[in-house]
């Protein structure tokens, strides 16, 4: 939540660029400069997000704009920016933004083809995992690969569920079914030895980050791409449920219209007005197994399932579109990015270590390298070697730019990784093995430590995530937390605006729906001779034909089985059209305008009053700091975003 509130400031609260090419100064505060340049570029990035159009209004906009600078001044001011909570949460979204900026940008077409390759096609896969720590000795190494030797051969002659049955135990040892899945769906190394190993077969032994697995391949197919669908849903906490979703399914049949009938009964609210439609989704996104392979299930456009139940409610399904894998060319792109944030830019890592190693200047180091091997000891093996008496910590090692490393630096990097040596490797392989790991983490730190000043789109980006932040810690300490804080004020402010609380007008009613004039004008008729809802139903309705469905209760005016003029009026309404259907109700009450106590409406008083306070707060800024626009600068500014 804090994170999305803090994205929302970055599209809507109008976040300048770090990068400031022109510098004419459109306004101040406090004789703070802020460019022309970087309201021109807020302005035009966010011209096709903002909803509302006073937005689109330069001068409207500039308003806005000139308070969001009022706030960061006056965070700036109380010192947000110095505490340690936000110079943390800064750090840790640096350090992630800057991983989709430190990968080499020459992914090479084979593996983006193999990318591409993988997610048009399906494997369903069993495997087991026997858990193993990265850095195990090599005698836990291969026992545990001997053991996985040992379980594929009776996988093989047994079967997977028999051996499955009788070792999966959860905790160090998993033996999963794993169901269909493409690329991107599995770790790498997993995805290769799965996406590489024959129907029917089991893979030898393989490593991940998770220890070590055998896979057994059942089947491979296309990949089933996505479906767009529509349905409707009758929730399971109806005690008639079941009935009345079949009492749907036989409208449909009758020919009646699915999105008519989705907007008038659906009980997923978040759908219905739009006749049932579901984004398109593709296999295993979908939290509802049953209602996944029920829409794959369905062959031709256009088509609907019979009713079924899902773990959400009793469904009809109705395929709208099949949506295939795009061609490679549409995708590349995407593929690209997803690579390079994926664990597979490991097999181009070497070529962004020598692109760096090309970029920076780095000093020659050989003769260190041979005095350190001749100081290292036995004791290096039993992680208990400490540098010699003797020893110059502060004498200069290797040189990245202008950031010099010392000999202090690179024997504590040894000391760290003494246990990675157990094995007992020569002295001269383990001080170069780690002087090349070293180097390595030191050009991708320098680079990363640079990265404001070698890549702009970083810069921008950081920069208003930076802002975004201290936005949101400011909002938060004098606004937000206003209406938990002082309860007697969002009081007093419910007491002065009663009159902003009310209940619509509502009536209590039974509403009666059909695809067909002459039934609802049948259902009127006798509802006007006084017969009840049950008598009703025995008349139009019978056991295999559903002409009419009723629907009963409380409602206003936006209910979605009440047409936007409908009368409120006791007694049997006039025959409307709504939805592509008619409807006509029994009104049995008609319940007023009604005020809402405080505590009926208290959400919305306390956001009321944050709203207001916000508003008294900025007329506060303004008299607190000095704005001054420059208005040629302005006319200017205007001149270019109107052409």
């Amino acid at each position: 939540m804090r994170l999305f509130t803090i994205l929302f400031f970055l599209v809507v609260s109008l976040k300048l660029s770090a990068q400031n090419n022109s510098k004419e100064v459109l306004f101040t505060v406090d004789e703070d400069p802020v460019y022309a340049s970087e309201f021109i570029r807020v302005f035009n990035k966010n011209l096709d997000l903002v909803k509302d159009e006073s937005q689109k209004d330069i001068d409207a906009y500039l308003k806005l704009f000139v308070g969001y600078k009022l706030k960061l001044k006056e965070a700036k001011t109380l010192g947000l920016d110095t505490v340690p909570k936000y110079k943390r949460e800064l750090s840790n979204y640096r350090s992630q933004l800057a991983k989709n900026y430190l990968s080499d940008n020459k992914v090479t077409d084979a593996l983006v083809e193999e990318a591409y390759e993988r997610i048009s096609n399906e494997v369903d896969a069993s495997h087991i995992l026997i858990r193993l720590d990265e850095n195990a000795n090599p005698s836990d190494t291969l026992k545990v690969y001997n053991k996985l030797v040992e379980l594929r051969e009776r996988v093989l002659k047994e079967g997977f569920t028999t051996v499955q049955k009788e070792v999966h135990d959860g905790k160090e040892v998993y033996a999963e079914d794993l169901g269909y899945f493409s690329g991107f769906k599995m770790v790498y190394p997993f995805e290769t030895v799965a996406f590489n190993t024959e129907i029917g077969t089991v893979s030898m032994p393989f490593k991940t980050q998770f220890g070590y697995h055998i896979v057994y391949v059942k089947d491979k197919r296309k990949s089933r791409g996505k479906r767009e669908i529509a349905h409707i849903m009758v929730n399971l906490n109806q005690a008639d449920a079941e009935s009345r979703i079949q009492d749907i399914y036989k409208k449909i049949e009758q020919g009646e219209d699915f999105e008519s009938l989705a907007k008038h009964f659906s009980e997923d609210k978040s759908t219905a007005n739009k006749g049932g439609k579901l984004s398109p989704f593709s296999s295993g996104e979908l939290r509802s197994k049953e209602f996944e392979d029920q829409a794959f299930a369905i062959e031709n456009e256009g088509d609907y399932t019979k009713p079924f139940k899902s773990n959400f409610g009793w469904h009809i399904v109705k395929l709208i579109h099949k949506i295939e894998t795009a061609p490679f060319e549409d995708m590349k792109a995407s593929l690209e990015a997803k690579v390079l944030r994926d664990s597979r830019s490991k097999l181009i890592s070497n070529s962004r270590i020598n692109e760096l190693k090309q970029r920076y200047a780095i000093t020659n180091v050989d003769e260190d390298l041979n005095y350190f091997t001749s100081i290292l000891n036995a004791t290096y093996y039993i992680s208990k070697w400490h540098t010699p008496e003797g020893f110059k910590p502060e004498k200069a090692f290797v040189k990245i730019e202008d950031q010099q490393f010392t000999y202090q630096d690179f024997a504590n990097f040894l000391i760290k990784n003494q246990r990675r040596n157990a094995n007992k490797l020569p002295f001269n392989e383990i001080v170069t093995k780690a002087y090349q790991t070293f180097l390595e983490k030191q050009l991708l730190a320098y680079q990363e430590a640079h990265l404001e000043f070698e890549n702009p789109d970083f810069a921008n980006i950081l920069s208003e995530y930076r802002d975004g932040l201290l936005l949101f810690d400011l909002m938060e300490n004098e606004i937000w937390k206003a209406a938990i804080k002082d309860t007697l004020a969002v009081q007093e402010y419910y007491n002065n605006n009663k009159e902003n609380y009310f209940f619509k007008e509502r009536v209590d009613a039974v509403v009666a729906s059909s695809a067909k004039k002459k039934d609802i004008s049948k259902v009127a008729k006798l509802l006007k001779k006084g017969k009840t809802i049950d008598q009703i139903k025995s008349i139009v309705n019978t056991k295999d034909q559903v002409n009419v469905l009723f629907t009963k209760g409380i409602m206003d005016g936006e209910h979605q089985v009440l047409p936007d003029d409908f009368l409120f009026q006791e007694g049997v309404s006039e025959i409307y059209k709504h939805n592509d259907a008619y409807v006509v109700a029994q009104v049995n009450n008609v319940l007023p305008k009604t005020y809402k106590t405080y505590e009926e409406a208290k959400g919305k008083v306390a956001s009321d009053f944050q709203d207001a306070k916000e508003k008294k707060w900025l007329i506060d800024l303004e008299n607190k700091y000095q704005v001054k626009i420059n208005q040629e600068v302005l006319n200017s500014v205007k001149s270019k975003l109107n052409n």
